[in-house]
Parts: structure tokens; C-alpha cells; sequence
């Protein structure tokens, strides 16, 4: 905990863009730097009625841009305008159900609109620090019973995942050829996996879809009731986005 603390500490009076920050876990990383004294920036779709960023009033909060990470030309804009020491990159299309219904946008948004972001990061020189959050489901899926490893293979049969997998080599690419060379920049992406806690209203996400089936009074429908998953609450992944961020702010290379 003490270490959280000084990590926090490390954002106080830095300039953080942070993509995605109207969605569940954007919008608590938002919250959380801005409680401790950072000057947070965002860009991400409109928030949803009923969401965490809407509930908390986040809006009022910090200096939020509604864009698509798809518009490279208004990406680029927001960061020539906030010149970000730090960048938080989380605006994705998350839901794997979707990615199924609509898998040209899925690809378009996870890796193209990332490739976008990582763009915006090689023209801006005032980017000390990178944080570019992925999914644990960019590992190929060989039904082990242990977690992953960042030795794994990546790939993905689902066009969810695959744009994970994608997405984490086009940030390769760009951290061996761009990044690594800037020496006022240090790059690293973060993998983490299914995530509960409050302010998380999405569709097709099982505790969410629970709860407004008691409310309606409807059946509770599980999808794959022979599937063992692994859940976090929203703040341990982003405790880790956190640490990171702040070692690379510290130079520390290593966590690249």
C-alpha cells in the first residue's frame, strides 16, 4: 500500500491524457489521479447515461474531450492541445460478444484507433511515459488450467482477442522502432483480464447482466456455466497501470 501511495503521488501536478477515460475502468483510473493531484485529460466516446464517469460527475471534474481514437487527425489535435506528460491508453472496444456482431469496427477500433494513439505518441515530445493497456486475451487460448505467462504465444480465435493480439505487435513495433530510441520516453503495455466493481453498467459482462435480471425480476442466463474465470476488482489492475506508469516517470527502463 505504501508503494500505491507513492506512486500516486508521482502524478500530482502531472499533465495525464488517459483514452477511454468515460468507460468503467477510464473513468475510475480518472477519478483516482485526479483525487490525487493530477491534471487529467480525456478523450473517449460519450459516456453512456448511466455510467460510472456520469454518476461520479466526472465531467466536471476533468477536462474531457468526447473523440473517436478512430479520427487520427482530432487525436492528434487533443495532444498538441494538452502536450501530456503521461498517456493512458484504454479506449478499446471491450465487449467479445460485439466483436462477433461487428468485427470490422472491433479490428477498426482496437487496432487501428491504437495504432492512431501510438502515432499521436511518436509526434509528441512532451510524452514521458506510456501506458498501453491490452487484455489478457491476446494469448492463444490452449484451454490450460494455469494463467499466462508473457512468454505465451499471442493470437486469438475470436475477433476480440485477435485485435488484442494484433495490438500488442503493432505497440512492439512502434516501442522497438520509435520509443526505445527517445530517451525522455519510456513504453510499456499491460495485459489485465475480467474486471467487477461498482459503476460497471456494460452489457453482455455476467455481473452486470445479473443484476439487471434480479432487478427485472427476469432469468439469469450463463452463457458458458462450465467456464472458470478469473475476476479482479476494477482498482487492482489499475493499482498495477499505476506503479507502472510511475516507474517509467522515475526512468526506470526496466518495466519496458
Amino acid at each position: 500500500m505504501e508503494n500505491l501511495v507513492n506512486a500516486l503521488e508521482s502524478f500530482r501536478g502531472k499533465r495525464v491524457l488517459i483514452t477511454g477515460d468515460t468507460g468503467f475502468k477510464g473513468s475510475w483510473l480518472s477519478l483516482w489521479l485526479h483525487n490525487h493531484g493530477a491534471k487529467v485529460f480525456g478523450y473517449a466516446l460519450p459516456a453512456l447515461d448511466h455510467s460510472h464517469f456520469n454518476d461520479v460527475q466526472l465531467g466536471s471534474l476533468i477536462d474531457h474531450q468526447d473523440g473517436d481514437i478512430r479520427d487520427l487527425e482530432r487525436l492528434k489535435t487533443r495532444f498538441v492541445d494538452v502536450q501530456p506528460d503521461v498517456v493512458f491508453h484504454l479506449a478499446a472496444q471491450p465487449i467479445v460478444r460485439l466483436s462477433y456482431r461487428d468485427p470490422v469496427q472491433t479490428f477498426d477500433t482496437n487496432i487501428g484507433g491504437s495504432t492512431n494513439l501510438l502515432e499521436c505518441v511518436r509526434l509528441t515530445e512532451s510524452v514521458k511515459a506510456l501506458v498501453f493497456i491490452t487484455s489478457d486475451k491476446c494469448y492463444r487460448n490452449i484451454e490450460q488450467d494455469a494463467g499466462y505467462t508473457e512468454q505465451d504465444v499471442l493470437g486469438g480465435s475470436d475477433p476480440y482477442s485477435a485485435s488484442k493480439g494484433a495490438a500488442e505487435l503493432v505497440f512492439a513495433a512502434y516501442n522497438a522502432s520509435f520509443f526505445v530510441h527517445r530517451d525522455s520516453l519510456i513504453a510499456a503495455s499491460a495485459r489485465a483480464g475480467n474486471v467487477i466493481g461498482g459503476g460497471d453498467w456494460a452489457e453482455d459482462r455476467i455481473i452486470p447482466d445479473c443484476i439487471r435480471s434480479l432487478q427485472h425480476d427476469t432469468p439469469i442466463h450463463i452463457r458458458n456455466p462450465r467456464a472458470t474465470r478469473p475476476w479482479q476488482h476494477v482498482l487492482e489492475p489499475l493499482s498495477g497501470y499505476i506503479l507502472l506508469g510511475s516507474e517509467m516517470l522515475k526512468g526506470n527502463s526496466a518495466v519496458s
